[in-house]
């Protein structure tokens, strides 16, 4: 017990969480009349609102999301499934990877050609990816939530006075109060990143599935350090400036799993520089009042040094997400329209798009997969684009 207090003490140690001469009693919940405190017992309550967002979320996929989905023609099956064959399918489940090695072994064990394993093997890829209506209620929910939080946060912000300017986020540190619609719009959002962190493991599962779970994971502890040293008011503006361009994105995702692609186009260019201007400007001029303006203001402290880095970080995750975006933007130019999006489910399903829309291109409209066998005057089959039906 006296090795745990004494780890606690020094972890918990004024020199690093506060500014010189300010101890935890100091900004304890009630010791100023004046100044209403955060309370760090409270970063609790976000992780059973959390299971509350989860609960929410199935009841609204399952009773709302899922019905508009299939009234607007949102596929709800998959591809169809392969025949049955228990020695591949054993070798899959050990790998879901096709190697020739493994095709040669599998070619001695069963009754099939190189080709017809790897025509199995595919067949049963696709059973494991989701379907697009899955993908829909999933994109949708986000897409409910962000619409929310902006909305619910520019409220909370309006008559907030570093919102106009950053400097008032350090004048008074640290004793600035938390009034109870910051409080509400920080637990919710805690809870919101919570509940993220837990489905993305039973979500779809997409490319940048480690950058997302970083992503969250820095977010968290950015809110957590933010309101434990009682910087909830620079939180707040990071947490107004994440939420704008994530309306877009999953708006235009949505758009493009309805097969409306010239509403979906236009979407994601309004996303891309909202993006921009959010991500790549406006977030980093609060970067830039931390490292620049602060200093000026307030005496500096180990803590402070720790959440300028974390944001450091965030935005450095910025930079890359910008990388994928303007690689979008870049074959949306080209091809006339946008394939796949920047956080599809694998690489895959973007070159995948990609070779579609190559192939529609030079098949004259038409895709491979959807040409016919027409059989020409002497009897054989060549392939065409199918006949059209007369007006």
């Amino acid at each position: 017990m006296e090795l745990f207090r004494a780890v606690s003490d020094t972890f918990w140690s004024t020199k690093v969480w506060l500014p010189p001469n300010i101890t935890w009693e100091d900004i304890r919940p009630g010791v100023r009349p004046d100044v209403n405190h955060a309370d760090y017992r409270h970063l609790i309550y976000p992780i059973p609102i959390a299971a509350v967002i989860l609960l929410l979320r199935q009841v609204v996929e399952r009773l709302w999301i899922a019905p508009i989905g299939k009234a607007i023609g949102i596929k709800s099956t998959g591809p169809k499934p392969p025949k049955p064959n228990k020695v591949l399918e054993a070798a899959y489940n050990v790998n879901s990877r096709l190697s020739h090695k493994t095709i040669v072994r599998m070619m001695k064990q069963v009754d099939l050609t190189e080709r017809q394993i790897e025509y199995w093997w595919r067949r049963r890829r696709a059973q494991d990816k989701p379907t697009t209506l899955v993908k829909f209620c999933e994109t949708s929910w986000r897409c409910i939530y962000y619409t929310y939080s902006f909305i619910f946060g520019s409220i909370v912000m309006w008559d907030k006075p570093w919102l106009w300017d950053i400097k008032n986020c350090w004048h008074g540190y640290p004793h600035q109060s938390v009034t109870n619609d910051i409080w509400w719009y920080y637990m919710i959002s805690m809870a919101f990143y919570w509940s993220l962190t837990a489905s993305q493991f039973y979500d779809v599962k997409r490319k940048d599935f480690w950058q997302m779970f970083a992503h969250h994971m820095i977010t968290i502890l950015l809110m957590a350090l933010s309101w434990v040293c009682n910087l909830h008011r620079v939180g707040s503006l990071v947490l107004l400036v994440h939420d704008c361009a994530d309306i877009f994105l999953e708006s235009a995702k949505l758009t493009k799993y309805a097969q409306y692609q010239k509403v979906c186009d236009t979407i994601f260019a309004i996303f891309t520089v909202v993006w921009i201007v959010t991500r790549l400007m406006l977030y980093p001029r609060i970067i830039y009042s931390s490292s620049v303006e602060a200093p000026q203001i307030l005496p500096m402290f180990p803590a402070y040094y720790i959440f300028n880095t974390l944001l450091i970080l965030l935005l450095v995750l910025h930079i890359g997400w910008t990388y994928l975006i303007l690689q979008i933007v870049i074959k949306a130019i080209k091809a006339g329209q946008m394939e796949g999006d920047v956080r599809s489910s694998s690489s895959e399903e973007i070159s995948d798009s990609s070779e579609n829309s190559r192939a529609v291109q030079s098949n004259g409209g038409t895709p491979k997969k959807q040409q016919q066998q027409a059989p020409n005057k002497n009897g054989t089959t060549t392939t065409g684009a199918s006949p059209k039906k007369k007006q």
